[in-house]
């Protein structure tokens, strides 16, 4: 049997920007006891660097892609998924991000944190405690970087 490698083809529009509505990714806490949605925010910035979009002053977009969480007890850890947007948009423009990773108030979703990875999230981040201290680990890495696992230690 012969695999044959897919790549992610982002369907375009006018002037290189989504055919589709935003917000392109987001994050989603649903309230268990009642099955209604707690909060809901985009999950990163998007492309609001665009020339087209620059100037209107647009709320976050949110980052398309396959992202996974790490809850903890009052954190929601979230990467914005791969490379895709960086790697496949037009050169001019500097694509929608994917190299964020951050840290929400789990019961807003408010970012309280933030941090620039060297690649995009492939996979979903870990935790691990390691003398007394808590550390995160995301998996990072793309088409055209090596795959990589980055520590990042929680406060004292």
């Amino acid at each position: 049997m012969r695999l044959v490698r897919q790549r992610y083809t982002p369907l375009i529009g006018p002037r290189g920007l989504s055919l589709f509505k935003p917000p392109y990714g987001r994050l989603t806490a649903i309230d268990l006891n009642a099955g209604d949605i707690a909060w809901q925010v985009p999950n990163g910035e998007g492309p609001r660097d665009h020339p087209a979009l620059r100037d209107l002053d647009l709320p976050w977009l949110g980052q398309g892609g396959r992202a996974s969480v790490l809850v903890t007890k009052s954190l929601v850890f979230l990467g914005e998924g791969g490379n895709t947007g960086v790697s496949t948009l037009p050169q001019w423009w500097n694509g929608p991000g994917g190299k964020k990773f951050r840290a929400y108030d789990k019961t807003t979703g408010e970012v309280v944190w933030e941090i620039d990875l060297p690649g995009g999230t492939t996979g979903a981040p870990m935790t691990y405690m390691a003398d007394g201290r808590q550390y995160i680990i995301a998996t990072v890495g793309w088409d055209d970087m090596g795959s990589e696992l980055v520590a990042m230690a929680l406060p004292e």
